[in-house]
């Protein structure tokens, strides 16, 4: 009877312990090999420690549960209680999604940081209004232009068919006469063989993810911005966690945070020298692109500040104090 009384104990205090642990989905719509998603998965092994096991995460890498576009309005409807997306894919929702896809407005690390700061205070009050709070912000590498030929300035892009993955290279497209083509991360490979695509600006990072160097050869190393990939919660679900685990939340999510930006900014050089090594080309952009691109982003960023209001004007001026 002692015995049996023991072992009732134990799976009594087994199912309580089960009931006590909370599982959150978290989709992704990067490969599981990409720097972004190595850290989702650390930041997620963190959480679980910090928590005691009370709160388990699982990382849906590589647009898996659901596709890049979806994942945001999956985050806010709950059907998945944290997501990670690319900021600048939700411009059309709201001009503060796109500011760090101008280009050459923040073009550099310490910059696109500067400009991060600028923006949080009017990101995390957006997210807050949808039902949602930002947990961390890590920026990709500088974005370069991936391109088949040699050129010279964006004359020599017209009518290329260029990849679209948000609504600012979309804009840069039109601007400089290229045929959009809406193509997200998983899908550019394909993209690419099949020749919808001839053309795009991104990281070292993506092209090397994507195996690029097997159908495109140049990559003009632009540094024209660096985009966000942002991780967020649903508030509800992040309400219903008990105090200890939701700071174990917040600080996991703090140190991925910094944790993110300094890989990126370390695989940055790395991911082109492994470019090079696959036999692609990287090339400076000509002081003609270069003042082609300026002039693109300036048009850019003009025209954001007509959408941005108030609110935009002032994450500009606190960024260029």
């Amino acid at each position: 009877m002692k015995a049996f009384a023991l072992s009732a104990a134990a799976l009594a205090f087994t199912v309580s312990s089960a009931f006590a642990q909370t599982k959150w989905d978290l989709p992704a719509a990067y490969a599981a090999g990409n720097f972004h998603t190595e850290n989702l998965v650390q930041f997620a092994s963190d959480v679980d420690r910090a928590s005691g096991g009370k709160l388990k995460i699982v990382v849906h890498a590589n647009a898996s549960l659901f596709k890049a576009p979806e994942i945001k309005r999956a985050v806010q409807s709950g059907q998945a209680q944290i997501g990670e997306v690319l900021l600048v894919n939700f411009e059309n929702e709201s001009p503060i999604f796109g500011i760090d896809g101008i280009p050459f407005l923040a073009t550099g690390y310490k910059d696109a940081f500067k400009l991060y700061q600028a923006q949080r205070p009017a990101l995390e009050k957006k997210l807050s209004e949808q039902g949602m709070m930002l947990l961390y912000a890590v920026a990709w590498p500088p974005q370069g232009l991936y391109v088949k030929k040699e050129i010279g300035s964006v004359a020599d892009m017209r009518k290329v068919k260029w990849r679209a993955y948000s609504p600012s290279t979309a804009k840069i497209a039109d601007l400089i006469g290229a045929q959009p083509v809406t193509v997200q991360a998983a899908e550019l490979s394909q993209a690419m063989a099949t020749g919808v695509v001839e053309a795009y600006m991104s990281s070292g990072s993506t092209g090397y993810d994507t195996k690029t160097y097997e159908h495109i050869k140049y990559f003009y190393d632009t540094q024209a911005w660096l985009p966000k990939n942002a991780v967020f919660v649903n508030r509800k679900a992040f309400d219903a966690l008990d105090k200890p685990t939701q700071d174990a939340l917040l600080k996991a999510g703090a140190e991925a945070e910094k944790r993110g930006w300094k890989i990126s900014e370390e695989k940055n050089d790395w991911y082109k020298k492994a470019l090079t090594e696959k036999g692609m080309k990287i090339l400076p952009p000509s002081p003609k692109l270069v003042a082609d691109f300026r002039q693109v982003g300036g048009i850019m960023l003009e025209d954001w500040l007509k959408k941005g209001g108030a609110d935009g004007k002032a994450v500009v001026d606190t960024f260029r104090k």
